[in-house]
């Protein structure tokens, strides 16, 4: 059987390099949530729930993106007991986005 070779020039990088910054993505996707903390940590922890849910100013230098990301997710809360879970999947989903940027498109 005769094998044929691929030139270089003909293998398209781009694509495979796009579809392994997803498949990190999703991995690390599911490997978050499934770890998540459904309430709050130690640390500063609580008071950046707690200044996300309510759009509050945190402690200097604040961190006005994370506050404002976060008032967006526990706007997805179904009571008032699942805010902490909502602000803390906002950075499961913010750390496979990162992931995605690192090593895909």
């Amino acid at each position: 059987m005769r094998q044929t070779k691929v030139p270089m020039a003909a293998f398209n990088f781009k694509k495979w390099n796009t579809i392994t910054g997803w498949i990190t993505f999703a991995i690390a996707l599911v490997t978050f949530s499934l770890t998540v903390e459904p309430t709050m940590s130690f640390w500063d922890c609580g008071e950046y729930i707690a200044t996300s849910a309510n759009l509050e100013i945190g402690h200097p230098p604040g961190a006005p993106l994370f506050q404002m990301l976060g008032a967006f997710f526990a706007m997805f809360a179904t009571n008032a007991s699942k805010i902490a879970l909502m602000v803390n999947m906002m950075s499961v989903f913010s750390s496979a986005f990162t992931i995605l940027l690192c090593f895909g498109p």
